[in-house]
């Protein structure tokens, strides 16, 4: 099954350097339709209006982190489906650990490139 470009993808980071980096790599792989939020609370609320293909959000955010994001996500009956990727500058085996418990899909470590993206994003939806 090819990954549909047109769905939307939603970033969620509190810096917006990173935000406008994924978003241009998403561009690169052809995604279009691209929306973010800076922390896991208004994540959490853009998800409830939208529905999205992909989530790919940051571990460390205030006021709600990555990770409390993806467990509300997961806990979520309307959103729990939503293939999520976590980013991190930290790769402690815990984080991994706690992630893929909590129901991560995917795990990108910083700095990374469009070829590392397009092969999480991959895996995901088993290409």
């Amino acid at each position: 099954m090819a990954i549909d470009l047109s769905m939307p993808v939603l970033i969620v980071d509190d810096y917006k350097t990173m935000i406008r980096i994924i978003r241009n790599l998403l561009k690169q792989l052809g995604f279009s339709d691209v929306d973010d939020a800076a922390d896991g609370t208004e994540a959490l609320g853009k998800m409830r209006q939208k529905s999205y293909g992909l989530v790919i959000s940051d571990w460390n955010m205030e006021p709600m982190t990555g990770y409390e994001l993806l467990k509300e996500v997961r806990t979520d009956d309307g959103l729990a489906r939503t293939p999520f990727i976590m980013v991190t500058a930290e790769s402690k085996t815990e984080n991994v650990i706690a992630a893929k418990k909590a129901g991560v899909n995917n795990y990108i470590v910083k700095p990374f490139n469009a070829a590392t993206l397009k092969s999480k994003i991959d895996a995901v939806f088993g290409e």
